[in-house]
């Protein structure tokens, strides 16, 4: 019977994680390196595997393709599509450092890594702007159905979002209230909030059809810049598309006020396969794990 990958949706957000990015570097050894990602993967490991990967191995997904690049009216949000994305997460940074180096050997020469980002846990798990993440995250069955697809795979929209801090920092209360769309101290949603208020603009009940998604989005800082590395399963990417487009002013006009503080630096798709007897289920992809 198939599974979904555990990580996916354990709860709450880790303290430590790691998003490892790879590219495709030499396509022989691609099923070689597959077999040891299998034998690598665990319950504290995410792996995806990007449009590129799937159509090299000359398979299809339905429902997989590249992260589009998303413009609108003062908001821009960059395709930078992987092959192969995992995520590793835990408690320590130090074994995550060692795990990550285990994984890149492993995948080598087949897959060269291009970008790793580390994420963290802020409070009980808030944006570095210090408004909580995540509230409006479906749970329990309805976590399962927002995120899984019937055989148990997922699908994951991530982008890496630099933030300015500073210049958050120096507007005004009720302003960095009305970005957000909620009051900062008691996460209370303001109903006079404008109508680019980031709660407005992805308010998911708001969307036909409904556009729930399940974020396990964390903070990031390295070389003296922040932001926050946004995270969401679906069982598709159809919702958190939707909400991406009305971010972006494509529906009405009206761009996130997100936007004015924060800036989209990165955006990919992939597909994360179920577990079959315990591990990863490479079968819809024509590899095997024998292999």
């Amino acid at each position: 019977m198939s599974q979904y990958q555990p990580g996916i949706l354990a709860a709450p957000v880790p303290l430590q994680a790691r998003h490892l990015f790879f590219a495709v570097d030499t396509l022989a050894a691609v099923p070689a390196a597959l077999d040891a990602l299998v034998q690598l993967a665990d319950s504290a490991a995410v792996v995806g595997f990007g449009e590129p990967l799937v159509t090299a191995l000359g398979a299809k997904v339905e429902g997989l393709r590249a992260f589009p690049a998303v413009s609108g009216p003062g908001a821009h949000n960059p395709s930078t599509q992987q092959a192969l994305w995992v995520w590793l997460h835990g408690v320590d940074r130090g074994e995550l450092l060692l795990r990550s180096r285990a994984f890149e050997k492993a995948l080598a020469p087949a897959f060269r890594l291009v970008q790793m980002t580390e994420g963290f846990r802020y409070k009980t798990g808030f944006d570095l702007t210090d408004y909580e993440d995540g509230t409006e995250n479906p749970h329990d069955d309805a976590a399962v159905e927002a995120a899984m697809t019937d055989s148990g795979a997922s699908f994951a929209a991530i982008q890496q979002w630099q933030h300015d801090l500073d210049g958050f920092a120096a507007l005004p209360a009720q302003e960095r209230d009305h970005i957000i769309g909620r009051r900062h101290g008691d996460n209370e949603e303001l109903d006079d909030a404008p109508e680019s208020a980031h709660t407005k603009r992805t308010a998911q009940e708001s969307f036909t059809p409904q556009a729930f998604v399940v974020r396990r989005s964390m903070p990031w800082a390295e070389n003296g810049q922040a932001g926050l590395m946004f995270l969401a399963f679906g069982h598709s990417f159809d919702a958190f598309e939707a909400q991406l487009r009305r971010m972006s002013g494509l529906e009405d006009g009206i761009v996130d006020g997100l936007y004015r503080i924060s800036t989209p630096l990165t955006g990919g798709y992939y597909w994360c396969p179920p577990l079959k007897d315990g591990h990863l289920d490479m079968s819809a992809i024509r590899v095997s794990p024998q292999l």
